[in-house]
């Protein structure tokens, strides 16, 4: 499923994002930028221990914030690790949509046209999906409505569910008709 923004592209697909041919994906990455299990380990498996030399020498993010390392032997040439929250820390909401935002900003900063999430903290953060797509997709959307050089944002969801969640509130956000 996609839509056109402002002349630019949002994009929603099933997959790995290790296998994604964009500039760069984003990990959802924890504050010590340690990438151990969940998204963050499989990018490493795949993209090779450097993504994780550059994490420790960059040392720590804050949570609703984003760093940016190459992406060792991955498709893509970069990562953003955006930190999420986790449920029950308190301002979970702005928290996500800035850490978003933040990856976004990074991606323009770098000059990239292409930039693929996954759906941030819901994984062993415990973040609800339909939350996490209601507040991403509003982030984004809004982003491309402003001057960018992003051409092209996906939302690469493992599962289904999460796809077909995604969908459905790019539906509300975005109608076809």
């Amino acid at each position: 499923m996609q839509r056109k923004i402002n002349g630019k592209v949002l994009e929603l697909l099933p997959g790995d994002i290790t296998e994604m041919e964009t500039a760069a994906i984003v990990n959802a990455a924890n504050s010590y930028l340690k990438h151990g299990g969940g998204v963050a380990g499989a990018i490493v498996r795949k993209g090779g221990r450097v993504i994780q030399e550059e994490s420790d020498r960059i040392g720590r993010c804050p949570v609703g914030q984003a760093v940016i390392t190459s992406a060792g032997s991955l498709k893509a040439s970069y990562v953003i690790h955006a930190v999420g929250p986790r449920i029950g820390e308190g301002n979970e909401d702005e928290k996500l949509g800035r850490a978003t935002l933040s990856s976004l900003q990074l991606a323009d900063r770098h000059h990239l046209q292409s930039i693929a999430f996954p759906a941030i903290s819901t994984g062993i953060f415990g973040y609800p999906v339909e939350r996490c797509a209601q507040i991403m997709l509003a982030t984004t959307i809004k982003y491309l409505e402003s001057d960018t050089g992003l051409d092209r944002v996906v939302f690469c969801l493992f599962g289904q569910q999460n796809l077909a969640v995604f969908e459905q509130e790019l539906e509300l956000q975005l109608p076809t008709s």
